[in-house]
């Protein structure tokens, strides 16, 4: 194993979209959606035999720090960090870039997330294997790009130029620009052009190389590695994130970074990836009964086709209705039309304005 490769996996998010199961205390990277582990577990085990616990970081939000150990048991404690109120993944980035510092200034790392499902684990590993290996030689900033396989509206694309590495069966090609989520029209222009690939929110550099791009278009983030750099492994630590992140602007590591830099590569990725990001993505890994109906735990129906169930621990029955998600949780159950299960992040929304806050 190379010693100077790290990684950071953030899993500081709320998985808003997976109400009911998923909740303030238990958000979607602690749940077990795709097989028997969390999704943060699963994350980190990809990293066997690529990168040792030891030096992955797990950044999470402060409360969910406890639940973060108990589902990534092989890490030290000492490397789950919680932020003390989230302010996106820029502030994320900055601070995982001054943990790995701490520990190694010459090091590559990789920043990761804990609630994609991925598989081809061997091609996974290698491309960010080789990706690690280009970062310790170039001042590069290199993102994942996804082959896409839809029109989808729901990622950010990254507009891929001419190759310019291949190494190892890995191909590494230039970003020309990062966009944003594209209306239906706009995406199926992109895959049709054959130059544009989904953005993973996964990437790859070395200390250097993001240090010196945030100095130059982030400046504030910079300083926040600043700041922080003598209090890691400190008593003093906590006081120092908590009194930085005060008063942090809230914004994305590609509107910050990515988006205004000009040395960006882009990896092809060739391995399965899905980010899971709301009910309907579980058909892409449950199979189907007769009537089309996916169901986990228990589930009877009569003349009622293509529906996606949860419902652990007790029997839902379906009768004569089709394309529904239906979740049964310990308290609540959601009902929804397959195609409107991105609006799960609306209803979350209102139950906060409606102070139902004990069912977030």
């Amino acid at each position: 194993m190379n010693e100077s490769m790290y990684a950071v996996i953030l899993a500081g998010g709320r998985g808003e979209r997976f109400w009911p199961l998923s909740r303030s205390h238990r958000p979607k990277q602690l749940l077990s959606l795709v097989g028997d582990e969390t999704l943060l577990a699963q994350a980190v085990g990809r990293l066997d035999g690529l990168i040792p616990p030891e030096r992955v970081f797990v950044i999470t939000n402060m409360d969910l720090v406890d639940a973060s150990c108990a589902a990534a048991p092989q890490l030290p404690p000492e490397n789950i960090i919680g932020e003390p109120v989230g302010r996106d993944t820029a502030a994320a980035v900055a601070l995982a870039c001054a943990l790995v510092k701490a520990r190694d200034p010459q090091a590559a790392f990789c920043i990761l997330t804990a609630d994609h499902v991925i598989g081809d684990l061997d091609i996974y590993r290698n491309t960010l294997r080789q990706s690690l290996l280009l970062a310790q030689q170039q001042d590069v900033l290199i993102t994942i790009g996804m082959q896409p396989t839809e029109p989808s509206t729901g990622y950010g694309y990254i507009h891929a130029g001419e190759q310019v590495e291949s190494t190892d069966g890995i191909t590494f090609l230039k970003a020309l620009r990062f966009v944003e989520k594209p209306n239906v029209d706009v995406a199926r222009e992109y895959i049709a052009s054959g130059d544009f690939y989904w953005n993973s929110g996964m990437f790859i550099w070395s200390v250097a190389a993001v240090e010196k791009a945030l100095s130059q278009h982030r400046p504030g983030l910079a300083t926040l590695i600043e700041q922080l750099l003598p209090t890691i492994g400190s008593d003093a630590f906590a006081a120092a994130l908590a009194n930085a992140y005060a008063d942090l602007e809230k914004i994305s590591i590609d509107y910050a970074l990515m988006e205004k830099a000009d040395n960006i590569l882009m990896v092809r990725g060739t391995f399965a990836w899905d980010d899971v990001g709301a009910w309907p993505a579980l058909e892409n890994h449950f199979d189907r009964n007769e009537d089309g109906n996916i169901s986990l735990g228990e589930c009877t129906s009569v003349d009622a086709e293509n529906n996606i169930v949860f419902s652990k621990g007790r029997l839902t029955a379906l009768i004569g209705v089709s394309d529904l998600v239906v979740v049964q949780a310990e308290d609540a159950t959601l009902i929804c039309p397959r195609d409107r299960a991105q609006d799960v992040k609306k209803l979350v929304e209102r139950l906060k304005q409606t102070g139902q806050t004990g069912y977030l």
